[in-house]
């Protein structure tokens, strides 16, 4: 007789849903915090992060010829989404492109090799697992309860972000790589953020 295992759910124990983004002073902690403590390859992933708005998949999965050109740190890279195969560029402001330089200057990588390599074996990339676990210690960092926040919280930042300061949705939709617009009306919760918005602009 055949046994049957049975499989305990992914979610069991874990909160689930969409992961909130960070607020800027929670950015500026986390930054201060990395730079005081000198962790240059993690200051490095977490600028990236927040400017390219990838996923993690994707962030991981870099290589060094994707964001720079020698020694030379691109202001601008794009990259083809495993998710849905299709392009998608992303910018990487002043601050960002400084601690990815600093991140290959210690590391001396070449362009065909990864940009975050896994430290047990170099030839790989870091697992999405263990990107996940650096985002949970970055909340800790930051006094934030790490339990509620993920690396759709990093992807989801900087597009929150934009989309309080412009209303551009249209302009989302292309940072975040989406093609629909109803994709991007989802993921970043607006209706209902903008809803509450407007019912607290409301006195009867």
């Amino acid at each position: 007789m055949e046994t049957i295992c049975k499989r305990e759910a992914w979610n069991k124990g874990k909160l689930v849903g969409q992961k909130p983004p960070l607020r800027l002073k929670d950015i500026w902690t986390i930054r201060i915090y990395l730079q005081n403590t000198h962790a240059v390859r993690d200051l490095a992933m977490f600028n990236l992060a927040i400017d390219s708005k990838l996923r993690g998949c994707d962030l991981v999965s870099l290589r060094v010829r994707d964001i720079a050109h020698g020694s030379q740190v691109l202001p601008r890279a794009i990259v083809i989404q495993r998710k849905t195969q299709r392009p998608v560029q992303f910018e990487m402001t002043e601050p960002t492109r400084m601690a990815v330089s600093a991140w290959l200057d210690k590391t001396k990588l070449r362009g065909d090799q990864y940009l975050f390599p896994s430290r047990p074996a170099p030839a790989f990339h870091i697992s999405t697992r263990q990107y996940a676990r650096i985002v949970h210690h970055w909340a800790d960092a930051a006094g934030l309860d790490s339990s509620v926040y993920g690396t759709h919280s990093m992807r989801r930042t900087k597009a929150t972000l934009i989309y309080k300061r412009t209303k551009n949705l249209r302009a989302i939709q292309l940072l975040l790589g989406h093609s629909k617009l109803e994709s991007t009306v989802r993921y970043l919760g607006i209706e209902v953020d903008d809803a509450l918005e407007i019912s607290e602009q409301t006195e009867i």
